[in-house]
């Protein structure tokens, strides 16, 4: 065992601060900013004060609905720095989505930007909360929201109702240092910190509990597995509400006292312009991400030769695209990782040294202090190496738990303290795993995880559906798309396009299914059980998706 760090989140910055204080922490080059380390600590503190000043206490529930902006990086600190837990929301996410977080997670303030693609955030928020126009700031009274009190503009031209981000630094003006520090002098590295929400099998999502200690210790080991310095600079184009951004981007550059160069919005030239105007030694992103910076027409035209590493995680890679990120983009070093937001988020990983083989065929092998085991889906014993079963994972970056949901904790961790995955695996003689399908019907569908649950607990809302059935197909982009098959009420007719206007701005569109079929029955079990890996041999036969390439 490795001496794990103890660090709060907040004061690991303040640590950073104090050894690296000139280096780069922050970089937008196309907004022409860049803080030091001590820059960004001193702007984190001045923002904790500010949402001291605005009524946030020690515990409460704050959420963050926005793309990569620096102010999304600041309050990750800076809520920190005041033990605010910070409940991060997909860009996405619809009203339906939105509304349901923001109840479940009691969260008391959010944050959140103008809009996202083709999302009006504004929009959406006052049908959400009709009350915000008109009441007062600070003060609003939402009855299907109650415990909202705030909601805090990322921009200019601050919306009716909302108080602008820039008010709350000058208000931190009146907080003094020791009321700062008073506060975190009560703070514990096993308190909360961060809340993520997994999409649930039971068709809600659920609100993951991570803690200091959980994600700064997977940071710094996630860094230590690329051999991050205080030298490199890590270009992040992934969302920080995911963990791939808040911890394998965030958290690894920050206990490294490396420099984080995040891309506000996925664009395949954005990335490449930024590795090479800022000769960033890291990239990270999902398969989609390389191969569309990899196919992009400027690609030759730009130099690339600073890359070292990065991290290529949330879906299988092909190896073609795999051996072209190594010898194209120059990431010789480039490591695979593998985890759920449960265990904040990685469990194995593959190392910079590790063939090329290996780098693909493989999820890697555990982190340090990291147990991984492979256990039987039936009697739960541990498996010898080469058997496949469930991979079960144990140590301190296992989550504290579902916030509100403790039956579904206690079905996620069992009394032996393992974290059950829920993902089938093979793990060799040497620990390195390989993942080869799941337990439970989630869809991958370019690295976000979709839940059918969900949706057809939506779709069930449709008063023309009377059975729906929603499942994954391969796709040659995106890995897999999300098919629904329908049942309709006796004497309706439905359209594809009925279903998808349905959905659309209510639920986010990645979920929404790309293909639509409606039927008259489901195939069975002697027992009664719908099949859905029948339903999905139909459809890949139907809708000829043969080559389209299995995902797992």
């Amino acid at each position: 065992m490795t001496k794990q760090l103890t660090f709060t989140v907040g004061g690991l910055l303040d640590e950073m601060a104090r050894r690296y204080p000139d280096n780069d922490a922050l970089v937008y080059p196309e907004r022409g900013l860049r803080y030091s380390y001590k820059q960004l600590n001193e702007i984190c503190r001045k923002v904790a004060k500010g949402l001291l000043r605005i009524g946030i206490k020690k515990g409460d529930n704050v959420a963050i609905w926005a793309c990569n902006v620096p102010e999304w990086v600041i309050l990750q600190f800076a809520t920190a720095k005041i033990g605010a837990v910070l409940v991060t929301i997909n860009t996405s996410y619809k009203s339906t989505e939105l509304e349901y977080i923001l109840g479940q997670s009691d969260s008391t303030t959010l944050f959140m930007v103008k809009s996202f693609k083709d999302s009006d955030y504004v929009a959406t928020i006052n049908s959400v909360v009709p009350e915000l126009q008109s009441s007062p700031i600070g003060t609003l009274a939402c009855v299907r929201l109650p415990f909202l009190k705030n909601v805090v503009f990322i921009g200019e031209e601050t919306p009716v109702g909302m108080l602008s981000f820039d008010r709350i630094i000058e208000k931190g003006q009146d907080v003094s240092d020791a009321v700062l520090g008073a506060i975190e002098a009560t703070h514990n590295c096993h308190e909360t910190i961060n809340m993520q929400y997994t999409s649930g099998t039971t068709g809600f999502p659920k609100g993951v509990m991570l803690t200091h200690y959980n994600i700064v210790n997977n940071g710094f080991n996630i860094g230590e597995c690329m051999k991050f310095t205080e030298k490199d600079r890590l270009c992040i184009p992934v969302p920080f509400f995911h963990c791939f951004g808040c911890v394998l981007g965030v958290m690894a550059c920050v206990t490294h006292g490396s420099t984080m160069v995040p891309v506000e919005i996925f664009d395949p030239l954005a990335v490449l312009r930024t590795i090479e105007a800022e000769k960033c030694t890291a990239v990270h992103g999902v398969p989609t991400m390389f191969i569309a910076e990899l196919e992009h027409s400027e690609f030759p035209n730009y130099d690339l030769s600073s890359l070292r590493s990065g991290i290529m995680a949330g879906s299988p890679c092909p190896i073609e695209v795999m051996k072209k990120v190594i010898s194209q983009m120059n990431a010789s070093e480039i490591t695979i990782a593998y985890g759920q937001t449960e265990s904040s988020p990685v469990i194995t990983q593959t190392r910079t040294d590790d063939p090329i083989e290996l780098r693909v065929a493989t999820v890697g092998r555990s982190l340090p202090d990291v147990e991984v085991k492979i256990v039987d889906i039936e009697s739960g014993e541990t498996l010898p190496p080469g058997k496949q079963g469930e991979l079960c994972t144990r140590g301190y970056h296992v989550m504290k738990g579902y916030y509100k949901m403790p039956d579904e904790t206690a079905r996620a961790i069992d009394r032996d303290s393992w974290l059950h995955t829920g993902d089938l695996a093979i793990m060799d003689e040497n620990g390195y795993c390989k993942i080869t399908g799941r337990i439970k019907n989630m869809i991958i569908r370019g690295g976000e995880n979709i839940y059918p649950r969900e949706i057809e607990e939506f779709l069930y809302t449709h008063p023309k559906v009377s059975d729906i059935q929603v499942y994954g197909v391969p796709d040659r982009k995106f890995g897999e798309q999300v098919m629904a098959a329908i049942i309709l009420k006796k004497g309706v007719e439905m359209s594809e396009d009925e279903v998808r206007e349905f959905c659309k701005d209510r639920i986010a569109t990645y979920k929404i299914p790309r293909y639509v079929k409606f039927v008259d029955g489901y195939p069975m079990t002697a027992s009664g059980k719908i099949q859905k890996f029948k339903l999905r041999e139909i459809a890949i036969k139907e809708l000829q998706l043969e080559d389209a390439g299995e995902t797992v």
